[in-house]
């Protein structure tokens, strides 16, 4: 290659060191043995990800000890440790979770690229996960989605329904319905509708209990609420311990149940009187709306993806398909 020879040759001559100074740029760009294994990657963040050799060689289709020396291997190209070995399990050292938060948003980026390079011009096609609480898209969501997939059959539809908000930004999920405006600031949020939580009980228990005859009665009732064990999915959500409550103190509910549906569940099933979504009784003779007049807090429902998913032609036929579906429906 002589013109790489000539360079160096002027380059050496322009300067005294300049030959140290190749050598230290050759280095720099050459291979290197702390260059990281693209592969030794891929089978770290799985292995951080699942928390075991065992569980990891699972999902890669590896056995055991080859993620053990994949491991190994890159633990001795970086020369510190990326995991303490425990009887019960592996724990990320503090190297090794600056590594796993980098390979995070690496890997996440890349699957959000492959995504937008797969997508038809033409036609949407390519996964599509779509997050929301259990409540929302066990009740709502999940009964309408037949039309949608009749429409867009090349789109592979997976519905995440977990009452904690999964990072859009790491590709936890595509995109999602979330019942308060979203705190990231680099998500794209769309008003979707304004739900309205009412007190519900069963045919079946007002036989029993009677029709309670105003707020201050609800002392009288056998009351289902969320309860204060977890973060809920919504706020205020155990509002009907304090309705009609002039003192301050809050009345004691009969059961907790620490998932909309399973309160719907549970008064449906005659246990007692509690708070919920009107999206989620709309039409059903199984509930009896309890105190009209009374009305727990209105929550917003948005449509949120992230910025760079601004032009998915699947994110775009979706958000469509959603408002349509909103605009059938009466809230």
């Amino acid at each position: 290659m002589p013109r790489s020879g000539q360079a160096k040759t002027r380059g050496s001559r322009a300067a005294g060191g300049g030959e140290a100074a190749a050598q230290g740029q050759r280095g720099q760009i050459g291979p290197s043995p702390t260059l990281m294994d693209w592969d030794k990657l891929r089978v770290f963040h799985a292995v951080a990800e699942a928390g075991s050799f065992t569980h990891a060689g699972d999902l890669l289709n590896l056995s055991q000890s080859a993620v053990s020396r994949q491991i190994s291997g890159l633990e001795e190209s970086l020369r510190v440790p990326l995991f303490h070995r425990h009887a019960r399990g592996l724990i990320l050292t503090e190297q090794g979770e600056l590594l796993y938060r980098t390979a995070h948003d690496v890997f996440g980026k890349l699957a959000m690229t492959e995504a937008q390079i797969r997508e038809s011009k033409d036609r949407p096609r390519g996964p599509l996960r779509i997050t929301t609480t259990v409540a929302f898209g066990s009740t709502w969501l999940a009964g309408r989605m037949r039309e949608f997939l009749d429409l867009y059959p090349d789109i592979e539809t997976h519905l995440l329904l977990v009452d904690r908000e999964l990072d859009l930004s790491m590709r936890e999920a595509d995109v999602a319905v979330r019942l308060s405006p979203p705190r990231q600031g680099d998500l794209i949020q769309r008003h979707l509708l304004t739900v309205h939580m009412q007190l519900y009980a069963s045919p079946a228990y007002i036989q029993r209990n009677g029709m309670p005859r105003n707020a201050e009665d609800l002392d009288n009732h056998r009351i289902v609420v969320y309860g204060d064990e977890l973060r809920p999915p919504v706020p205020d959500i155990n509002w009907p311990l304090r309705a009609g409550r002039s003192d301050g103190n809050l009345r004691r509910p009969c059961m907790t149940v620490n998932n909309i549906y399973g309160i719907m569940q549970a008064i449906e099933d005659g246990v007692g009187i509690g708070s919920l979504p009107e999206y989620m009784v709309q039409g059903s003779s199984d509930f009896v709306q309890v105190l009209p007049e009374l009305e727990g807090p209105q929550l917003d429902a948005y449509f949120v993806y992230p910025e760079e998913m601004r032009n998915s032609k699947r994110i775009q036929v979706f958000r469509d398909f959603l408002l349509r579906q909103v605009a059938r429906s009466r809230f």
